[in-house]
């Protein structure tokens, strides 16, 4: 996976895991913690570590998963549908987990791209601090423009834990995202026959 070279990447390397460590110490000690209890001792490290994972989106390039395309595909000109994507995010308001599934559908227009490249750019981009609306967007324009597609439908299906552990509590609530490009937004037939199949 090629590494992104822009201000995020230079922010990430700007910190390092000790200086994490430390900051993450600090935290433990405003909860009212003793960061140099036995449970706690090793718990900086894992946070960081864990960090690494949550966030590894900031280090792909969601363009370069969609690089390799296929155009053997006899002249398939309908929709491409993939449903129930799982989706592990963060809100960047609270940085509360976000978990949710999300629906992907492109109209190619000469190539198509292999299946688990849609789920990959769902990862890489709920890999980051978000918003669900900016998410949808990112996922959407992201696949438009690299496959040149003719169209692209993405729904996002979520819950909201800074609604459902904080705040207001609702824990029965969950946020619904659409967005719609080309085809799908101009011919409502097509839009249509999407949420048909994402609804089975």
């Amino acid at each position: 996976m090629k590494l992104v070279k822009n201000e995020n990447q230079k922010n990430i390397d700007s910190v390092s895991d000790k200086e994490a460590e430390e900051a993450f110490i600090k935290i433990l000690q405003w909860l009212g913690e003793d960061p140099s209890r036995e449970g706690l001792l090793e718990t900086p490290k894992r946070v960081v570590k864990a960090f690494k994972e949550y966030f590894k989106g900031y280090k792909e390039d969601p363009k370069e998963i969609l690089n390799k395309t296929f155009g053997d595909v006899n002249g398939y000109d309908d929709m491409v549908v993939q449903k129930n994507i799982s989706v592990q995010s963060h809100c960047e308001h609270h940085m509360a987990p976000i978990i949710g599934v999300a629906h992907v559908a492109y109209i190619p227009k000469d190539r198509v791209v292999g299946l688990s490249k849609l789920a990959r750019v769902v990862e890489v981009f709920s890999k980051r601090l978000q918003t669900q609306e900016r998410l949808t967007m990112q996922i959407a324009n992201t696949l438009m423009e690299s496959l040149d597609a003719k169209g692209v439908a993405v729904s996002i299906d979520s819950t909201h834990q800074c609604m459902t552990m904080r705040g207001i509590k609702k824990e029965q609530a969950t946020t619904v995202t659409n967005y719609y490009l080309g085809k799908f937004k101009e011919d409502l037939s097509y839009q249509n026959r999407y949420l048909r199949f994402i609804a089975k």
